[in-house]
């Protein structure tokens, strides 16, 4: 596993793969909790269809696509809080309104190959660039995430009660979907449009096989996270043709599975 650091596009592909598995895993169990998940399926095809014009117009990825999800979570948000549009609905036109303008301009242009690498995600796609604005982007997360913690808590748990005791709610939703649309962006790269909603869902999920505090939870989400992404990276070295995303996400099942388990034997001992 060592020899890894040896190369220099598996060393970028590492760094910021962990660190959008930590700022995914950190956001996953809010979104998960406040039955958000599904977000994450919405903003990466977003993001694709915004990498697809970028693509399509010679003009850097990344700084296209981030302003564009950035927006679209934006927009989400406010349709879904009218009440006119439910969450899920409001996810599903604008995730399918997306791709199919992505779709659209690939059939269109001779982007093919780099849009393979976006849907299903590359780690040779990481270059330099890419890592120092995923760096960028991953500490703005993770500082944000701690500093209003007790305010995310506030509004996971129970909406009303937190704007009874004067919580913005609107304003921390709103920090908790941008959080998530900077953390899509920069996964894709790596995980790709289609499974870049599984660093979100899959960690919280496992955790609460186990664990029932909302700090335990958060803490277990993130250290399963970062195990999963290195497995992953490690099946993609080690195997010849696998694709990081897809190895990844085979890590997180596996890690679901496990701790399944040992949430099951843990109630029957309990009983």
């Amino acid at each position: 596993m060592l020899e890894i650091f040896q190369y220099g596009f598996l060393l970028r592909a590492l760094v910021v793969g962990l660190l959008v598995s930590l700022c995914a895993a950190l956001l996953g169990v809010s979104l998960v909790l406040k039955r958000f998940s599904m977000i994450g399926d919405g903003l990466s095809h977003v993001g694709f269809g915004a990498l697809a014009i970028a693509s399509a117009l010679n003009l850097a990825p990344l700084q296209v696509s981030i302003p564009v999800v950035i927006v679209a979570a934006f927009i989400l948000l406010r349709i879904s809080s009218d009440g006119k549009i439910k969450g899920d609905a409001a996810i599903a036109l604008l995730s399918s309104s997306a791709l199919a303008i992505g779709a659209i301009v690939i059939s269109q242009t001779n982007s093919a190959t780099d849009m393979n690498s976006y849907m299903f995600g590359s780690i040779m796609a990481i270059s330099n660039d890419d890592l120092v604005l995923s760096i960028i982007c991953s500490v703005i997360v993770i500082v944000m995430f701690v500093l209003f913690y007790n305010k995310i808590f506030a509004v996971t748990f129970d909406e009303n009660f937190s704007k009874a005791t004067g919580v913005k709610s609107g304003v921390y939703n709103t920090i908790i979907a941008l959080l998530t649309a900077l953390t899509i962006v920069v996964g894709m790269r790596i995980m790709g449009a289609l499974l870049i909603s599984s660093l979100i869902i899959f960690p919280a999920l496992t955790s609460m096989r186990v664990f029932r505090s909302f700090r335990s939870v958060t803490i277990c989400s993130a250290v399963v996270s970062c195990v999963s992404y290195i497995i992953g990276i490690a099946i993609t070295y080690y195997a010849d043709n696998f694709p990081a995303g897809a190895s990844v996400v085979v890590a997180n099942l596996g890690m679901f599975l496990i701790f399944s388990l040992l949430g099951f034997l843990l109630r029957k001992k309990t009983q």
